[in-house]
């Protein structure tokens, strides 16, 4: 999936693209087709078989709007395009799934423990664990800091959520599973519905049986949360509760691993990393700019709730509209010199994290833990360069690097640290 400057627009042809096609994202060229559309037709309608279809917009100011609008464009129908034609089971239970006012009633306990001085408490173990993930450099050999980075997100999620350590590598592969079913690498045999079904089935059980010991020993942690959130005058029922805890996990491991991998494919080699690494003060603009570059949730879908004309398009009430993020994230209309990665970029208004209503809840977390990692590597490492081939998930959903082999050179007077650590 390139990331950089696409082919001219012209030389696109439309007719021929099928944006539901995950091998699309993991060995072909968005990028130039979102730019030809944005060109061409912004608004566009894409048959997918004989009875669904979907409108896809990717300029900047109708995706803002598709996410932001609730009274236009509802939520509960299914958000990601697995769910096409399907109604979504955890309609009104999960919060990405529930439109307000119910939304908001669900979102604010839990935005209060996601407050940036909340999630401060948490920056010694993430610290510790992106020390940890960081190790396989010591020898000077290449690892693969993509398969690194997958690990990442677990260390807030899992330390917020109270979830044994141990369990956090079969979590993060069955959330991968959950958004890569096509990706021959975590595909399961019986294709890509079977998948979906395994991985959903073994997440559910597996939050089931940690809310029935965690009933009986609540803590401060995001699931103890839940279990005593009151809604409406009622508390989650189950069902509820566990679907939020997938929605939870699943978010953590979407956005977070995929920013870095994105920044460094593209900055490694460069005077602009050297410049990023040599200025602490561009720290913020410039992880805001890499959420911007990799645009890690493709796309986020809604229903039309009534007709709506877009751009002289016809829109009506029930439509899937999907708004496609890594495209609107380089609309020319919105970003100056949008390919062009920019560590001083100000203002940056991008939608990596979504927009309105539904805007990522978890956004402290993901911006602590980049924050944490891009200085780790700043300040301990003295070079970077790249060792082989950079191989992309395979998935509509997500996009995401899942292989970077890389060596790293630890700057001396950090080798001692890093080798205690790997005693």
């Amino acid at each position: 999936m390139r990331l950089n400057q696409p082919v001219p627009s012209e030389d696109i042809d439309l007719e021929a693209v099928d944006l539901t096609d995950s091998t699309l994202y993991g060995a072909g060229d968005p990028h130039s087709i979102w730019n030809a559309m944005r060109h061409r037709d912004p608004v566009r309608w894409q048959q997918v078989d004989d009875t669904l279809g979907f409108w896809s917009v990717t300029k900047f100011e109708d995706a803002d709007l598709v996410l932001r609008d609730h009274t236009l464009f509802t939520s509960q129908r299914g958000t990601m395009l697995f769910l096409l034609g399907k109604e979504d089971p955890a309609r009104g239970r999960q919060m990405a799934a529930t439109d307000p006012p119910r939304h908001t009633r669900m979102r604010v306990p839990m935005q209060r423990a996601l407050t940036n001085k909340q999630v401060e408490k948490y920056r010694d173990a993430v610290t510790t664990e992106v020390h940890r993930l960081l190790t396989p450099a010591l020898g000077g050999e290449p690892f693969d800091f993509a398969e690194a980075m997958m690990n990442l997100p677990m260390a807030t999620a899992g330390t917020m959520m109270g979830l044994p350590r141990a369990d956090w590598k079969r979590l993060t592969q069955l959330t991968t599973m959950s958004i890569a079913p096509e990706d021959p690498e975590f595909a399961g045999p019986g294709g890509v519905e079977a998948t979906l079904q395994s991985a959903h089935r073994e997440l559910f059980a597996y939050f089931h049986d940690i809310l029935r010991e965690r009933r009986d020993n609540l803590g401060d942690d995001l699931i103890s949360l839940l279990l005593g959130m009151d809604i409406d005058g009622r508390r989650l029922e189950t069902g509820a509760i566990l679907s939020n805890c997938y929605s939870l996990i699943l978010g953590a491991n979407v956005t977070t691993p995929f920013v870095p991998t994105g920044a460094m494919a593209e900055l490694v080699g460069t005077p602009l990393l050297d410049e990023w690494r040599s200025d602490p003060k561009l720290l913020n603009t410039g992880v805001d700019e890499a959420l911007r570059w990799a645009s890690p949730a493709n796309h986020f879908m809604r229903y039309a709730l009534q007709d709506i004309e877009l751009r002289g398009k016809k829109i009506r009430a029930g439509d899937a509209v999907v708004a496609w993020l890594g495209s609107a994230n380089r609309d020319e209309e919105a970003f100056d010199d949008p390919f062009t990665f920019d560590i001083r970029r100000k203002p940056n208004r991008h939608i990596a994290f979504g927009s309105g209503a539904h805007y990522c809840v978890g956004h402290t977390v993901a911006r602590m833990s980049l924050k944490i990692l891009f200085t780790e590597l700043f300040e301990n490492f003295e070079s970077f360069e790249l060792a082989g081939e950079i191989e992309h998930l395979h998935s509509n959903f997500v996009a995401g690097i899942k292989h970077m082999p890389m060596v790293a050179k630890l700057k001396q007077e950090s080798v001692k640290r890093y080798a205690e650590l790997a005693r």
